[in-house]
């Protein structure tokens, strides 16, 4: 099994491609160890001394690391966690943990077809190139005109995730929906 790595701009995250399907549906994130509890694969990588966060895409996985530590360290012990995973066919998530997708939060009331317009943008064009960066985007509410949105695996705490959201983001849902005045990270 062959593992790339490819950088994401958040200089603390490296994004670990195993060429093949990492999360069947959906994708998690673990900012801790505490929290790695359905994903053995998580705790086995919050085991190596260094690693503080790991996210779960559809093929990769974004392992963050602590300022102290340098990837040349952490490097050879997480491309062995994943490679042991998936050679021994081992989960990555329990099967019994995984919740189904919860749909966003008041679609059915009176913004329902501007959070739906706000939703499929997100999904169209932000996530795919959100996730080529090694993170997500999750959509977390609208009211008044703001967008609260939550930047997830290497786009949490990354240097320029403000200004992903706020040029990026905020000016591409505010020229294509009216009623968007401002995004807000949460």
């Amino acid at each position: 099994m062959f593992i790339q790595t490819e950088p994401t701009p958040n200089p603390a995250s490296l994004k670990f491609l195993p060429g093949v399907q990492v999360m069947a549906s959906g994708s998690a994130e673990f900012r801790h160890p505490d929290e790695a509890g359905v994903s053995p694969l998580a705790r086995r990588l919050f085991e190596i001394d260094g690693v503080t966060g790991v996210y779960l895409g559809a093929d990769f996985v974004t392992v963050s690391k602590a300022e102290t530590t340098e990837w040349h360290h952490l490097k050879p012990s997480i491309l062995g966690v994943i490679m042991e995973n998936f050679t021994a066919g081992l989960p990555v998530i329990d099967a019994d943990a995984v919740a189904p997708v919860a749909a966003p939060e008041g679609v059915d009331g009176a913004d329902g077809e501007v959070i739906s317009q706000i939703v499929e943008l997100l999904d169209t064009r932000v996530r795919p190139a959100v996730a080529m960066d090694g993170g997500d985007i999750v959509f977390h509410g609208f009211d008044s005109g703001v967008v609260y949105l939550h930047m997830q695996g290497a786009c949490a705490g990354c240097p320029s995730s403000t200004l992903t959201l706020k040029h990026g983001i905020e000016n591409m849902l505010r020229h294509y929906i009216p009623e968007v005045t401002e995004v807000r990270a949460v």
